[in-house]
């Protein structure tokens, strides 16, 4: 296992971490926790976790895998949304009690989707109540995890409360939140990248991606692995889990791996960029909205139905569980065409934001006629 330091905090960290938002059968939390020991067997340090995840049985199932090992040879990060500080403070120490520590190694503040959300943990005292626990060694170090794009990322991370960042990133999106990358870079924080896969979207279109694969790569999995933890900032990708097999296959791909180069991470890029100009990279310059529609989220949810062969559903799941948006809101674009002209790739937004509204609302009518047939 490869390990890179987590920003200036003196810890070494795997370079593949164990993502706990995708166990099968959480409530078999034994069976579980044998999987993330043996994920540390393979010399995975980092075990990611939250409130909520699995059921909320995630902490649990870490928990009992971890107080299985000395406090010395792992790192447990954990979340918490609440912008209250009251509430953030029970939270953590819910989190203790569950994981079975006396300390979070990392503590995220948490789902800050929306520029306002980080001013809103500010205003309600979360920040300060959980520097006041890292003041009193409850947490060591304090970040922040975020799916906003890179600048509004990098406006976060420069007021200089946070030691580290955890963010979507993957061969896909990168345009989308490079800005943040480097910013963590230049500041010297750590950075863990989630979805290093996509979302699952890079193997299940393994064909598609299958340009991102270097001469040494054996799979676009691996390919996409290497393509995170090449990046120098980047400190370690998570991974959600399931199986010892793909543990395995992960520390695999990264085995004796040397960063790629320029050489190969340049071309890729370039026909990320200029090939797929049918697929939203997320560079964020459609936006400003003038009527406030996060253009992005939705062209990323639009990524996921033209990338299924035109399935709603994977564009339906994107909206309402990743981004926690609502269709409807696609519906109040007033085709005034100013993101259209800003477009890299000269997408038409206008008609994927109306196709949107028009397939959101064909969900709910279904939804509502399938409640009337179980009330008959």
């Amino acid at each position: 296992m490869l390990y890179k330091p987590y920003g200036r905090t003196g810890k070494d960290v795997s370079v593949i971490g164990f993502g706990g938002m995708r166990f099968d059968n959480p409530q078999d939390i034994d069976a579980n926790a044998e999987i993330v020991l043996h994920a540390h067997s393979k010399g995975i340090n980092y075990f990611d976790t939250a409130p909520l995840y699995c059921a909320d049985k995630s902490e649990e199932i870490m928990g009992a895998a971890l107080k299985q090992l000395k406090r010395d040879e792992f790192y447990v990060s954990t979340k918490s949304n609440k912008a209250a500080g009251s509430l953030l403070r029970a939270e953590l120490e819910r989190s203790l009690q569950r994981l079975n520590v006396d300390y979070i190694d990392f503590y995220h503040i948490w789902c800050i989707v929306r520029p306002e959300a980080w001013g809103e943990r500010l205003e309600g005292g979360a920040v300060d109540a959980a520097l006041k626990a890292k003041d009193e060694g409850l947490i060591k170090h304090l970040a922040v995890s975020s799916h906003l794009q890179g600048d509004q990322i990098r406006e976060i991370l420069a007021e200089g409360t946070l030691e580290g960042v955890t963010l979507g990133y993957s061969a896909i999106n990168f345009p989308y939140r490079q800005a943040a990358i480097d910013a963590a870079g230049e500041m010297g924080l750590g950075v863990i990248t989630m979805n290093p896969l996509g979302g699952g979207l890079i193997p299940n279109n393994a064909e598609t991606f299958d340009f991102i694969r270097g001469e040494a790569d054996e799979s676009v999995v691996a390919a996409a692995l290497r393509f995170n933890i090449s990046r120098a900032p980047v400190t370690s990708a998570l991974v959600g889990f399931t199986t010892t097999d793909h543990i395995d296959q992960a520390c695999a791909a990264v085995e004796n791996f040397e960063p790629y180069g320029p050489g190969h991470i340049a071309p890729v890029q370039e026909r990320i960029v200029e090939a797929f100009d049918g697929l939203c990279t997320g560079c964020g310059y459609c936006m400003p909205c003038p009527e406030g529609i996060p253009v992005p989220k939705f062209m990323d949810s639009y990524n996921q139905m033209l990338l299924s062969g035109g399935k709603t559903g994977p564009l339906m799941v994107r909206m309402r569980w990743h981004w926690e948006i609502s269709g409807d809101q696609a519906g109040v674009c007033t085709r005034c065409g100013a993101c259209v002209e800003r477009c890299t790739q000269h997408l038409n937004i206008c008609d994927r934001l109306e196709e949107i509204d028009g397939i959101y609302a064909a969900e709910l009518e279904k939804d509502k006629q399938q409640a009337e047939t179980k009330q008959d």
